[in-house]
């Protein structure tokens, strides 16, 4: 396995691993599947941007992808990015998700970002666990603040503080 740049002969395997998390997990707060044109136009945004998007490959295809992005829109925060990391159902617990996190927070750093926000529905013990063994701690959680398969989602902050600059460039 090895972790490369996104290209446009991966988006079909996104966007079933994206549709995947849609239709049966909380990783996803959307409750419609998308396209590969829907993916090919949030890959164009996020490389526009100079954002990665990263994905986990071997001789069968690709088995997860990482991005990071914009935490809010306006200027100062700038220097604060969101992360999402998903693997396909069928190879979660073999290390991919780690090594994507990892590859990802090394791009963070070459890029001068800051701060890292994950926002995890509540009950993700997994993925929690998984950005705490990167260095994320909880600092926050919103209870409620949305719904799927009829019930309430309570959504957690983690957040990891990259480097020790007193002020930001």
């Amino acid at each position: 396995m090895h972790i490369r740049d996104a290209e446009a002969a991966d988006l079909t395997t996104i966007t079933e691993i994206h549709n995947e998390a849609v239709v049966n997990t909380t990783a996803v707060w959307d409750e419609q599947t998308v396209d590969v044109a829907d993916r090919a136009a949030w890959l164009a945004d996020r490389t526009d941007h100079g954002f990665p998007v990263l994905v986990a490959v071997d001789d069968s295809g690709v088995l997860g992808y990482a991005t990071f992005g914009p935490w809010r829109a306006r200027s100062g925060y700038r220097h604060t990015v969101e992360l999402s990391v998903y693997v396909h159902p069928d190879r979660q617990g073999r290390g991919i998700g780690n090594d994507l996190m990892s590859a990802l927070i090394e791009r963070a750093r070459e890029l001068g970002v800051h701060v890292m926000i994950a926002a995890i529905e509540s009950r993700n013990v997994g993925s929690i666990r998984l950005h705490e063994k990167h260095g994320f701690v909880q600092t926050g959680l919103l209870p409620q603040v949305g719904t799927k398969f009829g019930g309430w989602l309570d959504l957690a902050f983690l957040q990891l503080i990259l480097d020790e600059r007193a002020a930001p460039a």
